[in-house]
């Protein structure tokens, strides 16, 4: 829609959240003329990339009664994106002295940035920590689009109940595990091995001398795997999506192998795999991913998770009933989070000032339904609707002699670059589309080095260019 010629309003908003994503919302909003209040339940900033030793005691994670642990960090985590990648546009993701000097770097570096963005954008002014959202729901008095947001001050124990003219929920989606299917374990009163989900993963050695199994071909899968090995005596991952006759050791390992998904359990502890290999295992390991989750949010129906299909949301953002006063960030996954996020948050920002325009109500649902049918036609289960269409991208990317601007952009930055037309911003830069891809086809082909040898230093010196840049912008 082309940007409103009436008067810019200002508005009263709450952002759940101050990771990644609550942070960059938090700028814009208050960048666009709105007042914030940011409420976080954790001490820092930082989200999902605060790293704690504790862990959950339900390895599952699946007690709903359980003291819930709000990291999923283990300690060996480095990005699986260049620095370059990972910045808000106007504040870079450059090394700083006296930190993590890796262009990969670990979980502390990222932590480290979110931290100084919040102290350069003075942010932490305008949250409070240590306070915990238990009920957002649409208010009976005080007008229409009105939000009550009920809060707890774990420390000092003060409740508050307070209204906002809109809601940006940005609250993380690392913390509620979605489990793999195990065939045999429902006819099995008690498998004697032990499961957990990598949500409680954190160092290596508790496998010691043991057998692992992990489910999943995600990047922790991988990633843990090879951590797990150095001290496990063996370490098997089952993947979905693996042909059924998979069966392959890693190069570099005498202990890791490859398999096709697991066909049943016994009740004598073995696992027996697709491909017909059967293992006595210890512990099996679920590193299938994260379900949505919003257990304070109350919309009557408006807004629902359905096989990990959060909807109806325009363009992953707005439920159109709702629109423009609840909000959504970072919903998609495979994607560049930060300027994701840093993107939906401008277009929010816009849109509550009125500087955008949405479509109408109808419309909105009218392209939300011809999405779904989209996915539906394709044969794409639900539970993938917010997912991009990287692998698609990668494919046509490795098949090709020369990166090619259309498909680079087609697949991969369309969301992106449409969000930035809607905020009057430009697009996405091409080093950036080039250097994500890149990655991308080289942590398949090389797991074990992708984050310490790599190629595209040219793309590396038009990132820093254009970083001067928009510092220089930033700063005049």
């Amino acid at each position: 829609m082309a940007p409103s010629l009436s008067p810019l309003r200002s508005h009263h908003v709450a952002v759940i959240g101050a990771g990644a994503a609550g942070l960059v919302a938090a700028r814009e909003l208050r960048r666009e003329g709105h007042s914030v209040v940011v409420f976080e339940r954790q001490k820092q900033v930082g989200g999902t990339w605060i790293y704690t030793d504790h862990v959950e005691p339900d390895p599952l994670s699946v007690d709903p009664t359980r003291p819930v642990v709000h990291s999923s960090v283990y300690a060996t985590l480095r990005t699986n994106l260049p620095r370059e990648c990972m910045g808000y546009r106007d504040f870079p993701f450059v090394v700083r002295s006296g930190g993590d000097q890796r262009r990969f770097p670990s979980h502390g570096e990222v932590l480290a940035y979110l931290q100084e963005f919040a102290k350069e954008f003075k942010i932490e002014e305008v949250i409070r920590f240590e306070t915990a959202v238990e009920r957002v729901a649409p208010a009976t008095e005080g007008g229409s689009g009105k939000w009550r947001v009920e809060s707890t001050e774990t420390e000092k124990r003060v409740r508050r109940d307070e209204v906002y003219d809109a809601v940006v929920v940005c609250n993380g989606h690392y913390i509620e595990p979605r489990l793999a299917e195990i065939p045999g374990k429902e006819r099995i009163s008690s498998w004697p091995g032990k499961e957990m989900h990598s949500h409680n993963y954190r160092t290596p050695e508790p496998f010691k001398d043991q057998v692992v199994v992990l489910i999943g071909n995600s990047a922790s899968a991988v990633d843990i795997s090879r951590d797990i090995a150095g001290h496990a005596k063996e370490v098997h991952v089952a993947g979905r999506s693996n042909p059924a006759d998979t069966y392959i050791k890693q190069p570099g390992y005498i202990n890791l192998w490859m398999h096709s998904m697991i066909e049943r359990v016994n009740k004598d502890g073995s696992v027996v795999f697709q491909n017909g290999q059967t293992i006595l295992v210890d512990v099996i390991m679920h590193c299938t991913g994260y379900k949505y989750h919003f257990p304070f949010l109350e919309t009557n129906g408006s807004v629902t998770v359905d096989d990990n299909r959060v909807g109806p949301l325009y363009k992953h953002v707005f439920p159109p009933e709702l629109a423009p006063w609840l909000s959504f960030i970072g919903i998609p996954w495979q994607v560049s989070p930060f300027r994701l996020f840093e993107l939906q948050s401008k277009w929010i920002s816009g849109v509550l000032s009125g500087r955008i325009i949405l479509p109408s109500k109808e419309d909105m649902m009218k392209d939300i339904k011809s999405f779904y049918a989209t996915l539906e036609a394709q044969g794409i289960p639900k539970r993938y609707t917010h997912r991009t269409q990287v692998r698609m991208s990668l494919l046509t990317y490795a098949s090709a002699q020369k990166p090619n601007r259309n498909t680079l952009t087609t697949f991969l930055f369309e969301y992106n670059d449409w969000l930035a037309s809607q905020c009057g911003c430009s697009e996405t830069e091409q080093w950036r589309k080039e250097m994500y891809l890149t990655t991308g086809v080289r942590k398949k082909a090389h797991p074990e080095t992708y984050r310490d040898e790599w190629e595209d230093h040219h793309l590396v010196s038009q990132a820093y260019q254009d970083f001067s840049f928009y510092t220089l912008t930033c700063n005049m």
